[in-house]
């Protein structure tokens, strides 16, 4: 039997689905209904569960912990994971779990730590269920580059995700391994990233440049004759 709840902690609507004292999904939503709806899409269809009003004791500290994740505030940091979910998917959310604030690091190094392929991480952090627990912005290409957020690659949701890890900057210098259950995570300060970006904002206005100097030149070449 999975329970499903949701409190309300710093102006956010904190969503949990969970099994005695073990997490099958959180989320982060504006309103209590969103998510329940989210936890909810996240518990296995063949696992009953119930929706209740009342928070267990569990379930209230967890949504206070969830509340304290999404300020930054890691020191508390501790869960654990359903045998509901699958090994393969728990190897995953628990490596990328263990991102700090202050670092990266690429499907790639995640899916190495937990045995698994860049192409799975790439649906989990998609779907994320364990928001905020799972820092999904915290997790980047191999080059660096932003990818995508929230199973989206527009400009509007890529730069989302570039300002959040813009605020979690700490100046770190040299890249990290964490011991996580499966393997070893590699973790990269997070001003690598943000060089890439403006390395390749660089790029494109500069290609936009040129290309306007070749059309200029192009309308004067044309009045020419």
């Amino acid at each position: 039997m999975v329970q499903i709840t949701a409190g309300y902690c710093d102006s956010r609507w904190f969503g949990i689905a969970w099994s005695g004292e073990d997490l099958v999904a959180t989320a982060c939503e504006s309103t209590r209904e969103k998510a329940i709806k989210s936890v909810t899409r996240c518990v296995p269809r063949d696992i009953t569960a119930q929706v209740v009003f009342t928070p267990t004791e569990y379930a209230a500290d967890m949504i206070k912990l969830l509340g304290e994740l999404e300020r930054g505030k890691e020191e508390r940091k501790s869960y654990s994971l359903s045998p509901f979910l699958s090994g393969p998917q728990r190897r995953i959310l628990t490596a990328a779990a263990a991102i700090p604030i202050g670092y990266v690091s690429t499907y790639g190094n995640i899916a190495d730590a937990a045995g698994s392929e860049a192409r799975a991480v790439g649906r989990a952090m998609a779907t994320n269920p364990l928001y905020p627990i799972v820092p999904c912005h915290r997790v980047v290409g191999a080059d660096m580059s932003l990818v995508g957020y929230g199973g989206r690659q527009d400009a509007q949701a890529l730069a989302a995700k570039l300002g959040r890890l813009k605020k979690e900057a700490r100046e770190v210098q040299h890249n990290m391994e964490i011991e996580v259950s499966s393997g070893i995570l590699l973790v990269i300060p997070v001003e690598r990233v943000l060089e890439a970006a403006l390395a390749a904002d660089r790029r494109k206005r500069d290609a936009a440049k040129r290309k306007a100097e070749l059309i200029a030149a192009d309308r004067r070449q044309l009045r020419l004759f």
